[in-house]
């Protein structure tokens, strides 16, 4: 009984000094709620009684013009709610829209955005505003007009700014951005690389003395003049949300940022200009409305779907390093013949193999649930277990996979075919991977590194990675489509089916398997674990309770096999 009680007793405080280490916003459980003069109590009730830690409220002030001019409703309503989390020992953030804002019923009022400052909207190289009406998106009503501004309309983002600091000042534990892109989204402004208005073109010339509207060659990556306009509108979105992040801290220095972002790893990032491995260098955390390629609910994905989605959340776990990571993803939206809180189940558990936060809300908005009684069971059960997911991983002896986010820009689709097609075969054969960022390579400590695309890295880049590999690690240059070299076996080995997923790593000093299964049916594994210290395994299923695995000591391993399991199950040793 004492070695027993010593055991829980060391994880406790391990827990409790992981919990000092990191902010709140590594552990929140999210749900979203639409914020009124007289609901801050009823949101905050809600809240707790489905186990929600992380209050998403939204009453949006500079994304309305009315309340872009004057805030002074919506400011009470945020410190109203902010006090009642705060008193129910909850958190609570405010949603902001980042460059986008809706005038309501703006064919009959005499002001709108549009009316007012037309010279604020970002334009089409043709010259067209960004101006769009109802039916565009489906959260602009008939009648209304939205907009999308330039981040460099100085008298916009004076007052943008000037907003920010009023609604860090309320209380709130922090402001949510939705969005903030360059207009390439909208149906017919895919390939525009706006914007064109005049702001930006001054900064443009400004910075590279170039004339984006003549000598720019829009669309051709062969151009270097073209390769500095991506850069530019990159650099741009991550200096907007530095200063908002700046103006948050001046206000209020316990107040976090928080960036939505809904592309990905992929080719997108470059046309909206919001690239998450360059924003979460500047803000707190990033919440990404993020489902892989296949842009599906998971009550629709395919095992495939699946392993795309998870090369996704693993991606931004590297590129986030120590901030957390809230994946703002969608259960069902009317999948007909699929369980409802199944779904709901299997998207939680795969947010959970690869750390990252949840977040709760119904068919494809950001507020509500698809079953309230599924979100408190599986909200309670990962409160229970916050610091096994939640606590820092680190790498043990992975196999790296480097990820060359400026490669993407310029070379989206050969980059994402290799570097998914080697994901895949390191995630199928369930080697312990690490993906490398050009911040993380000197940190790297694996033995090999592979470069997918080799042939489309940028010299410097290229001579970078091969200055650095005679000293930690070799180099592979990977195929087109992916590959993976003969590596010497790993010090923990994991054995499943093809359709489970496996991250290995290091958590308050023990070594974890993360599992995660997208077969139709139960599957067990077998993980074989280094044997130098410790002789005893434990395993947690998702939504499950802690046991003890039997073990066998075999040619210098730990070996525990693990009988078949749904969705998540996570195995330790001690």
């Amino acid at each position: 009984m004492r070695l027993r009680l010593t055991f829980l007793a060391a994880g406790f405080l391990a827990a409790q000094a992981a919990m000092a280490a990191q902010s709140w916003a590594h552990y929140v459980r999210i749900a979203g709620h639409g914020l009124q003069a007289d609901n801050a109590a009823a949101i905050v009730a809600e809240s707790e009684s489905s186990n929600v830690f992380g209050i998403e409220v939204d009453n949006d002030i500079p994304g309305r013009y009315e309340s872009f001019l004057d805030p002074s409703a919506k400011l009470a309503a945020i410190r109203k709610v902010a006090a009642a989390a705060h008193r129910a020992g909850n958190k609570a953030f405010v949603y902001i829209a980042g460059l986008e804002c809706i005038t309501a019923n703006a064919a009959n009022v005499p002001h709108s955005f549009f009316k007012d400052h037309p010279d604020w909207v970002q334009r089409k190289l043709d010259g067209t505003p960004a101006v769009f009406g109802g039916g565009t998106a489906f959260w602009i009503k008939h009648g209304d007009e939205d907009v999308w501004i330039s981040p460099f309309a100085p008298e916009w983002r004076k007052r943008y700014m000037n907003l920010v600091r009023q609604i860090a000042a309320t209380g709130i534990d922090g402001v949510y951005v939705d969005i903030p892109y360059w207009m390439t989204h909208f149906t017919g402004w895919e390939k525009s690389w706006a914007s064109f208005d005049d702001y930006t073109v001054a900064a443009f010339r400004r910075e590279t003395g170039l004339d984006a509207r003549h000598d720019v060659r829009i669309g051709d990556i062969s151009d270097p003049h073209f390769r500095r306009w991506i850069d530019f509108r990159i650099r741009a979105i991550t200096d907007f949300m530095k200063e908002i992040d700046s103006n948050v801290k001046a206000a209020n220095p316990r107040c976090i940022t928080i960036a939505e972002i809904y592309p990905g790893i992929e080719e997108p990032v470059a046309r909206v200009g919001a690239d998450v491995y360059q924003l979460y260098t500047v803000v707190d955390a990033v919440a990404h409305e993020y489902h892989g390629m296949a842009d599906s609910m998971a009550a629709a994905k395919s095992p495939s779907d699946w392993f795309d989605q998870m090369i996704g959340m693993f991606a931004f776990r590297a590129f986030a390093g120590d901030k957390p990571t809230w994946m703002l993803n969608y259960s069902w939206d009317g999948e007909k013949g699929v369980s409802i809180p199944a779904a709901m189940k299997t998207l939680f558990a795969a947010q959970l193999t690869a750390g990252a936060n949840s977040w709760d809300a119904k068919g494809h908005v950001m507020s509500g649930s698809n079953d309230i009684q599924t979100r408190r069971e599986v909200f309670g059960w990962i409160k229970q277990y916050e610091h096994i997911f939640y606590d820092p991983r680190t790498p043990v002896d992975p196999i790296g996979v480097y990820f060359s986010p400026q490669t993407r820009d310029y070379y989206p689709k050969e980059f994402m075919k290799s570097f998914k097609g080697t994901m895949n075969l390191l995630l199928a054969s369930h080697r312990e991977f690490q993906i490398v960022t050009p911040r993380t390579l000197s940190s790297f400590r694996g033995r090999v590194l592979i470069v997918p695309a080799s042939q489309q890295i940028a010299d410097r880049e290229m001579a970078t990675l091969r200055s650095q590999s005679p000293r930690h690690f070799q180099l592979y240059l990977a195929a087109a489509n992916g590959s993976v070299p003969a590596v010497s076996p790993q010090k923990v080995a994991v054995s499943a089916p093809p359709l489970t997923i496996a991250q290995i790593a290091r958590v308050n000093g023990k070594i974890h398997a993360f599992l995660d299964n997208f077969g139709s049916v139960e599957s067990g594994a077998t993980v074989e674990f280094p044997a130098d210290a410790g002789s005893r395994v434990h395993m947690l299923p998702f939504l499950s309770t802690v046991s003890e695995v039997p073990v066998e000591r075999t040619g210098g391993k730990l070996v525990a096999k693990i009988p078949p399991f749904k969705r998540a199950m996570v195995v330790w040793r001690d």
